[in-house]
């Protein structure tokens, strides 16, 4: 399809994209460690562990491929690379759906992380169809899109969970399917000819694709602080569950409960309190409150001694959703049209190292404090550690944001 004017289809197909695979993420999360079991016959405790290598090399797959289709999106356009991503994603999920063995799961997740770049692809298409001054907002859309998704994705793959374990993984597969089909048939070229840039090796690898962020002013700055940020706050997904589990016996509801009490939190803020937000304080302003809130529920989360505290805890970790599209709408008005692409795939790049790392760190963290012969025996050092490292992710961007050009690019 040649290039088109965006239409209403384009920023609302975006947001179904990142909507529609985040649901079908979701819905296999609760149902994973059971097909784990079934395919490798064995028990749970083992499944955890394979679990945890299979989380590691979707990640690693995403590191490596996501400034690929970042980049080829910047020479192709959006539209093939938002459709092969989705497509790619729902081969994912029916090869986990018919895998004979854990090879065949290894495979499909991998799969999704080569292909599973939609969210890459799409916020370069916001940019593409947004104005400056409008993209912190429609980013915050975005994260929201990304939120319900994940309210809702482990709800319904709980209940398809109990008509065996492989169901959830067709009707993810099915989404996906009908997701590529409706941006097949609906979804305009927002990446006209004249904008694209020839493909480049060299920066299309994810070591090469960092170079966007020394080749345009003010990035680099600012990617160290989503790095430094995304590697804190991967504490919850690391830790939350076993943390309500060993400090308050939380059973597999209440843990479910309060996750979608946080991403309902998160998708009001990230969707409706965003573009407010931004209008009256401005984009840095922003990203400071959700800084500040973050240091305080992770602090408050190692502190809290009731279920009641975790909830009003949830209700100050909200604006903790404004720092990602705040610092992500910065960064993209230091770059021009045609390596939105380019940014968007570094970005993915580097904040699935760094949630990586801090997965696997916060895990080990845990682990170790948790331990019968441990010295100091507690749930809550995981937390202690994730609210220092957010107190320097806020040190290091008070320094960036009083530097004059910081200062300039936000006026």
């Amino acid at each position: 399809m040649s290039a088109s004017p965006a239409s209403s289809h384009a920023v609302v197909f975006a947001l179904v994209t990142v909507f529609l695979d985040m649901v079908g993420f979701g819905i296999i999360m609760p149902i994973l460690p059971l097909l784990i079991e079934e395919v490798g016959h064995m028990d749970l405790a083992a499944a955890s562990i394979i679990g945890g290598w299979i989380f590691v090399a979707f990640s690693l797959a995403q590191f490596a491929f996501s400034p690929l289709m970042g980049n080829l999106s910047d020479r192709y356009g959006r539209r093939p690379l938002l459709l092969l991503a989705i497509f790619g994603l729902g081969l994912d999920f029916l090869f986990c759906a018919l895998a004979p063995n854990l090879t065949w799961l290894f495979v499909g997740r991998v799969l999704a992380g080569v292909c599973g770049s939609s969210y890459v692809i799409a916020n370069a298409y916001i940019a593409d169809v947004t104005p400056p001054e409008g993209r912190a907002r429609a980013f915050g859309l975005m994260g929201a899109a990304f939120g319900v998704g994940f309210v809702l994705g482990p709800a319904i793959g709980g209940l398809l969970g109990e008509f065996g374990a492989r169901v959830p993984f067709f009707v993810a597969a099915g989404i996906s399917g009908i997701n590529f089909v409706y941006g097949w048939f609906v979804l305009p070229e927002s990446l006209t000819a004249d904008k694209r840039r020839p493909f480049d090796w060299r920066r299309a690898n994810p070591f090469g694709a960092l170079m966007v962020f020394r080749r345009y002013a003010g990035v680099l700055p600012l990617l160290a602080v989503l790095s430094v940020f995304f590697f804190a706050s991967s504490v919850y997904p690391a830790v939350w569950a076993f943390w309500g589990m060993a400090k308050f016996g939380w059973g597999a509801a209440t843990v479910g409960l309060t996750l979608a009490a946080f991403g309902i939190v998160t998708a009001v803020f990230q969707g409706v309190l965003t573009g407010p937000a931004v209008a009256r304080l401005g984009e840095w302003r922003v990203a400071l409150i959700g800084l500040v809130a973050a240091v305080a529920a992770a602090a408050g989360y190692g502190l809290v001694t009731t279920l009641s505290g975790v909830l009003i805890l949830l209700l100050i970790h909200g604006p903790e959703g404004f720092v990602h599209p705040m610092l992500t709408a910065m960064m993209s008005k230091a770059v021009p049209d045609n390596a939105q692409g380019e940014l968007q795939g570094g970005i993915s790049a580097v904040t699935n190292l760094a949630m990586l790392g801090g997965t696997l760190t916060f895990a080990q963290v845990f682990g170790r404090f948790m331990a019968d012969d441990s010295p100091y025996r507690s749930p809550d050092v995981a937390y202690n550690l994730a609210a220092v490292l957010l107190v320097v992710t806020l040190g290091l961007f008070l320094i960036i944001v009083r530097r004059p050009a910081a200062k300039a690019r936000e006026a």
